[in-house]
């Protein structure tokens, strides 16, 4: 990055066609005009789960960095509208996507190639239900894992391929602190989490020496704006025991996937990247 912090993300812009993918409920239309061959307006990065409040902040901070975005979403054409707007043509496609369903997971690694291939991939959709352990049945783990762990572990092996072929990349998976110490009602959102963290590690030691880079962030609590209309007891709590005496925003969520994905941490694999304001050094006792 540079010191104005708009720098290339992953040391060379490829060529892209500048189109937007039209998805079945956004209204936003197609364009097909583009620069020619060569030309440098920012690396194009896939960022899933692009509507979600985390999403938000991911994409902004891409943005900001120089980077074009292809917004991943289930159904969200309002807020799709909302990044669109306020993005311009940083936007270079929208593609409407049920990470757990298989053919969609290939249309939309297919979509990103038709815009010439992403150098970089967030992986930040996901569910986090609240069920008390007892209440829990085989579907609900089963329908968790289907959205947080097997979609960020097919979308990597399906970018994986081309990206190789590219000389190389950078995939960052949302992962969270959970991962690493559970809280209450969320046994199964916890374990998938965990095995997140593990599924980086074990990509990492397989494709990098295709030059991918795999890595988690793990965000603590994260405040996009609502939280202390819906959950103002656990906002208090947190605010009162993490040092920094906040919650994170999205944009510090996104501005550490940033840095995962730029040429700052080109040595940086399969490890995780914690974003919780120093509470994982709070003693638990």
């Amino acid at each position: 990055m540079t010191g104005a912090g708009r720098g290339r993300l992953l040391g060379g812009a490829r060529a892209v066609r500048d189109r937007v993918i039209e998805s079945a409920e956004k209204g936003i239309s197609e364009g097909t005009e583009g620069g020619p061959e060569g030309d440098d307006r920012g690396p194009l990065v896939l960022v899933t789960g692009a509507t979600g409040g985390v999403g938000g902040g991911i994409v902004e901070a891409f943005v900001s960095a120089g980077a074009r975005v292809v917004l991943a979403h289930r159904g969200s054409p309002d807020r799709v509208r909302e990044l669109a707007d306020a993005h311009g043509e940083a936007v270079a496609g929208v593609v409407r996507a049920d990470l757990t369903i298989e053919a969609d997971r290939e249309r939309l690694v297919a979509e990103c190639e038709a815009l010439g291939g992403v150098e970089a991939a967030v992986l930040a959709a996901g569910v986090q239900p609240v069920t008390p352990l007892r209440e829990l049945r085989a579907e609900d783990v089963r329908a968790m894992f289907e959205a947080n762990v097997v979609a960020t572990f097919d979308l990597t092996r399906l970018l994986a391929g081309p990206m190789t072929a590219r000389g190389g990349g950078a995939i960052v998976a949302i992962a969270s602190v959970e991962g690493h110490r559970p809280a209450v009602g969320h046994a199964h959102y916890a374990a998938a989490k965990a095995a997140l963290l593990m599924h980086a590690r074990a990509a990492a030691l397989e494709l990098g020496a295709a030059g991918i880079r795999i890595n988690t962030v793990s965000p603590g609590l994260v405040d996009d704006g609502g939280l202390a209309d819906r959950w103002p007891e656990g906002l208090a709590s947190w605010t009162e025991a993490v040092p920094l005496r906040r919650p994170a925003t999205p944009l510090d969520v996104g501005q550490a996937c940033v840095f995962l994905a730029s040429d700052a941490a080109s040595f940086v694999t399969g490890t995780d990247l914690v974003v919780d304001g120093g509470m994982s050094a709070v003693p638990a006792w």
